[in-house]
Formats: structure tokens, sequence, C-alpha cells
């Protein structure tokens, strides 16, 4: 229950997502996409490794398996 004068967030025009904000927002991020690449070049990622996730690619595991393959006798 809401008190007098309140809206709760499934009432209709209670303040939510707000599209001119979200456009503004949109824009913000646009231009500053376009003042790193004016920059960096397309040479930057979207993502970093640690957001994509944990998975290896082929390059570390022949790095790992090098590794493995070259462990002196002393060590197992």
């Amino acid at each position: 229950m809401t008190g007098a004068g309140r809206q709760s967030a499934d009432e209709p025009g209670a303040t939510g997502s707000d599209p001119a904000s979200d456009r503004a927002a949109r824009a913000q991020e646009a231009e500053r996409r376009r003042r790193r690449d004016r920059v960096f070049g397309a040479v930057l990622a979207d993502t970093t490794a640690d957001e994509r996730g944990h998975g290896s690619s082929a390059g570390d595991r022949s790095r790992d398996d090098e590794l493995r393959r070259n462990v002196p006798p002393h060590h197992g």
C-alpha cells in the first residue's frame, strides 16, 4: 500500500525508465566510443577478457602443454 501522493513502481505513470534519459545515455555512450576510437583506433575491444568468461584460447593451451612437457624430472 502506498501513501497519499506516492506511486508504486507498478502503477502507471510511475517514474521508471525515461525514454529521453535512455536516449541521452545512448548518445553519451556513442560519443564516448567515437572519442575513444579517434584516439586509439579500432585496436580496443568492446569487452575485456574477464567480461568474456574463463574460456582459454588455443594459444593458452599450447603454452600450458609446452610447460607440462618441459617439467624437470624431480618435479614429477
